[in-house]
């Protein structure tokens, strides 16, 4: 398991460095993704964080919500039941690509 973890880093790693070449709303992304998110959620958006949930499938509608403003959308029921996430409205350039990262 800590050997597929390490891989799963050094992945990453090369993704944000842009080693692969790639550049899109999806490498976008994901270098919002390790910048912002991953104090508190995993560096495998499939898996729970220390504090957040895992957020991999996230609507963009979601992540508007609750990144933008703290809340969430009408009739979405949250996986956990706390108010720790703070509201980080710089990130509204970048929901696009977080929420395309996250499909």
């Amino acid at each position: 398991m800590a050997r597929r973890d390490a891989l799963w880093v050094c992945a990453l790693a090369l993704a944000a460095a842009g080693c692969g070449g790639a550049d899109g709303p999806a490498a976008r992304g994901q270098q919002v993704y390790l910048a912002q998110c991953i104090a508190c959620h995993n560096l495998d958006p499939t898996r729970e964080g220390t504090v957040g949930p895992a957020i991999k499938g996230s609507s963009r509608e979601l992540l508007e919500a609750k990144v933008l403003g703290g809340t969430y959308p009408p009739g979405y029921a949250p996986k956990r039941d706390t108010a720790v996430m703070q509201p980080l409205p710089q990130l509204a350039p970048a929901i696009p690509d977080l929420a395309t990262y996250l499909e």
